[in-house]
């Protein structure tokens, strides 16, 4: 079942009744109830937002990601549980004893797949995406030679321009990218989480500081999707500012079509396919995840 995502912009009082959310907002004389069970993600953006300890264990128990943002209305932290499914123990001892040819052949898939769409969005904008056919298709284990990079690189200056830098800090439609980039982060560790798998336990990004890498990892193929609706906020929207609207459509990522096989469905429900196939990698099970294809 698809989730909701649900976003809270201005003063309101959360709390939890009969596992349902309770909403009650200021100046509003009534109050508004959600099964939380349907719910996917919450973002939490106005600072005078108030929850119940009761709720947040709730949401937490029901693997609901939420997403608490800065004064700026940045995504910053994020709610996670620290249980998971019945055979919690087992999942993270497969994923601790993954040995590093394991780890390399997934994180190979995982490149040669983030390219591929790559190339596939620069065919939908009117663009030559065979430029980076030689580089998807030639992927060594581990990506050993960063075939990854050099094509980023490409693949930037062909999508926004050659004056364009990805960078966080750096000028529009960053901004885009890392209000979306975000909201997919936020998914794909809650799709790792009902999984079984631990996020902190990562394939390819290691960082001390943080507390995600496996769903670092894991987000890379679905990036383009993100791009896709950035790009076209920003050429054809006109959004260069984060406003409410293009809010909206970054968080409408998580319901985009996405084909996986023969089999086209939402990226929510992907997203959970995919993190089941890496279990089952690291299980022994399969030496195929399954990744998303940009249509």
């Amino acid at each position: 079942m698809i989730k909701q995502t649900l976003m809270f912009k201005n003063p309101a009082d959360l709390s939890l009744r009969q596992n349902q959310l309770v909403i009650r907002q200021k100046d509003i004389d009534r109050e508004v109830t959600r099964p939380i069970e349907d719910i996917g993600v919450i973002v939490i953006e106005s600072q005078m937002v108030k929850m119940t300890v009761p709720l947040l264990n709730e949401l937490a128990n029901q693997n609901v990601a939420v997403i608490f943002c800065d004064e700026r209305t940045m995504p910053k932290s994020m709610l996670m549980t620290l249980e998971g499914n019945a055979t919690l123990q087992e999942s993270y001892r497969a994923q601790a004893e993954a040995t590093l040819p394991m780890k390399k052949k997934i994180w190979k898939q995982i490149v040669e797949t983030k390219i591929k769409n790559q190339s596939k969005l620069l065919h939908k904008i009117g663009k030559d995406g065979d430029v980076l056919k030689s580089y998807y298709m030639n992927v060594k284990s581990g990506d050993s030679d960063n075939r990854e990079g050099t094509a980023a690189k490409i693949y930037w200056n062909m999508l926004l321009g050659q004056q364009f830098k990805r960078a966080r800090d750096g000028t529009p439609p960053n901004n885009l990218l890392n209000y979306g980039y975000a909201i997919l982060r936020a998914a794909v560790a809650r799709a790792l989480l009902g999984s079984g798998l631990y996020p902190a336990f990562g394939i390819f990004h290691r960082n001390r500081y943080n507390a995600f890498p496996l769903a670092d990892d894991m987000m890379e193929p679905y990036r383009p999707f993100v791009d896709e609706t950035a790009y076209h906020l920003y050429y054809d929207g006109n959004h260069s500012e984060l406003d409410q609207d293009a809010k909206f459509e970054l968080q409408r990522i998580l319901f985009c079509d996405v084909k996986m096989g023969q089999v086209t469905r939402p990226l929510e429900i992907a997203l959970s396919s995919t993190t089941a196939s890496l279990l089952k990698a690291f299980r022994n099970e399969t030496d195929k995840l399954s990744l998303p294809l940009l249509e």
